[in-house]
């Protein structure tokens, strides 16, 4: 049914005009036929067309109904996505919260035209303005995919899921009876100091910290102090989700701060992996789909940004990265495998629960001044290097 509707809204769009038409603003105003491709930069996992696993595909259907064929782009960090929107040549990003409005201001994507996206309606209210992808009114892009950073840990070094952070950020002795030295790993990215920030804000809630990503110079310097007693307990700094898999199977890796699509796949391979969002908390990610300010494909992008809502895509996607779709109905609605039930597991209940990932401004909110984000990138390559 969802494959009919993008098929009649592909032939409704070529109907409308020979090609896409753009406002004096530069947001597009109306549709036209697809231009027979698709560039789009994404996290690893989020576009499939069932070659990693012959059940999750949601990329065929958008081809056959538009003729739009995609090309894929995976990109392992939030860092990684500005830099190639920079370099140009895409159409799309999956772009996480760290990294919306460093694309905004930087005028590297285009306001989306919400008017031309039918499916609108149907996205979770709580997401449709949210201040990652929502400037001055408007919207430069398309709420995707959201869910928590959780902890991820082997069964067999804990009796019972980690009660807090502290396994990757203090030196302690595990279940097992061994010391988590050696045995926990990090993200590898500036983004990461914001987790070190959310554990500050439950245990020394002296600092006054009000928000992970707005820091003044003191907490930020607290901050950073955590960071580097973290290092002396990490194995390494991940960034490749494959990696850290590999890490975890074969490398004595026990706990570390992680994403549901490892979790999903690691349980799925019968190994001894579970995953929890401890006391504190935790940091997450609310993924927009923007569009480039030069995409040279705006009716296939369109296209896809409706696809994106309407099709088995929320649904299955869900299921596959263990994340929640940006459309509710997606969890009950039966368009994809994905259930209630399965929503509930992946974090729907907890998303005031969740710091979803900003990108730190000097002009903040919570106080007068805040350290930006140029310094969380060039300070936390400095804590991996051991300084």
């Amino acid at each position: 049914m969802m494959y009919k509707l993008l098929q009649v809204f592909a032939i409704a769009a070529v109907s409308v005009v020979t090609a896409g038409q753009v406002s004096a603003n530069g947001m597009v105003t109306k549709l036209g036929p697809g231009e027979g491709q698709l560039n789009i930069v994404a996290w690893p996992g989020y576009i499939e067309r069932g070659e990693t696993d012959k059940k999750f595909d949601w990329v065929t259907s958008y081809e056959k109904a538009t003729g739009c064929m995609v090309n894929i782009k995976s990109a392992n960090t939030s860092d990684e996505m500005v830099a190639l929107m920079n370099e140009g040549g895409f159409d799309l990003v999956t772009a996480s919260g760290d990294a919306s409005l460093r694309l905004i201001m930087g005028k590297r994507v285009q306001a989306v035209n919400v008017k031309l996206i039918p499916s609108w309606n149907t996205v979770d209210d709580r997401l449709k303005n949210a201040p990652w992808h929502t400037v001055n009114g408007k919207h430069y892009g398309i709420p995707y995919m959201w869910g928590p950073n959780v902890l991820m840990y082997n069964t067999e070094a804990f009796n019972e899921p980690p009660k807090s952070w502290r396994v990757v950020f203090e030196e302690s002795i595990l279940d097992d009876g061994k010391s988590n030295v050696g045995r926990v790993q990090a993200y590898d990215g500036p983004i990461h100091v914001a987790d070190a920030a959310n554990y500050l804000m439950y245990h020394r809630p002296e600092l006054g910290i009000k928000s992970p990503y707005e820091l003044n110079k003191d907490q930020y310097a607290a901050s950073l102090d955590l960071l580097r007693q973290q290092r002396k307990l990490v194995s390494r700094y991940w960034h490749d989700a494959f990696i850290q898999m590999d890490d975890f199977k074969n490398e004595g890796v026990v706990a570390s701060g992680s994403w549901p699509f490892q979790v999903n796949i690691m349980m799925s391979d019968n190994q001894p992996i579970a995953s929890t969002i401890p006391e504190e908390g935790a940091t997450g990610w609310a993924d927009t789909t923007m569009m480039h300010v030069d995409s040279e494909n705006p009716n296939c992008a369109y296209l896809w940004m409706e696809h994106s809502l309407s099709s088995n895509l929320q649904s299955d996607l869900s299921v596959w990265f263990g994340a929640n779709p940006s459309v509710p109905a997606a969890c009950t609605d039966g368009r994809g495998m994905q259930t209630a039930e399965g929503c509930t597991t992946n974090g729907m209940d907890d998303f005031d629960r969740i710091k979803f990932w900003r990108t730190p401004v000097s002009k903040c909110e919570s106080q007068d001044q805040c350290v930006p984000y140029y310094r969380w990138v060039s300070d936390y390559i400095g804590v991996i290097g051991g300084r």
